[in-house]
């Protein structure tokens, strides 16, 4: 029986390589298993080539919508960690819940389905609010934070001018 061992002792491999060569074979089982999908399966990655173009021309245009929303949230959702975990939790959730609100007003534009359109305008209102208390909590968080927030009013009064 073969049994395998791996030190991360500073002698042996460092943790970057490891972590390199750890990345390098994720990427490549991604992009086997994304080649090895069927040309009339839709997901993130394939919605607007031109197979699903061809196969689904009348949804052409929301496939589009969605992918550009798509597109747009992940790219707004890597962040710079600022060393404030809820800051840096509302930076990532905010476009999350705006790539929802953007989906979901795809799907109301080219609905077909009206209890789907209802369930749309709903996640539009939840998310929408949603981002509002979420940006709010961190403002006042940063408010409260602030050393003038805690001082006490002074009893010196300057004298009114007429």
């Amino acid at each position: 029986m073969m049994s395998f061992s791996m030190s991360l002792s500073p002698s042996s491999i460092s943790w970057r390589a490891w972590l390199g060569a750890v990345a390098v074979l994720g990427v490549a089982a991604f992009a086997a298993g994304r080649a090895s999908q069927s040309s009339s399966v839709i997901s993130p990655f394939t919605v607007c080539s031109t197979a699903t173009e061809a196969a689904f021309p009348e949804e052409t245009s929301y496939l589009s919508e969605n992918d550009a929303a798509m597109n747009k949230m992940m790219s707004a959702m890597v962040i710079k960690p600022t060393g404030d975990v809820d800051r840096d939790f509302v930076s990532m959730m905010t476009p999350h819940h705006q790539g929802a609100v953007d989906m979901a007003n795809a799907e109301r534009k080219y609905r077909h389905n009206k209890q789907l359109r209802q369930l749309a305008q709903e996640i539009v209102a939840n998310q929408q609010r949603e981002i509002t208390m979420m940006r709010n909590a961190v403002r006042e968080a940063i408010r409260c934070r602030h050393p003038l927030h805690h001082r006490r009013k002074s009893r010196f009064r300057p004298p009114a001018f007429p």
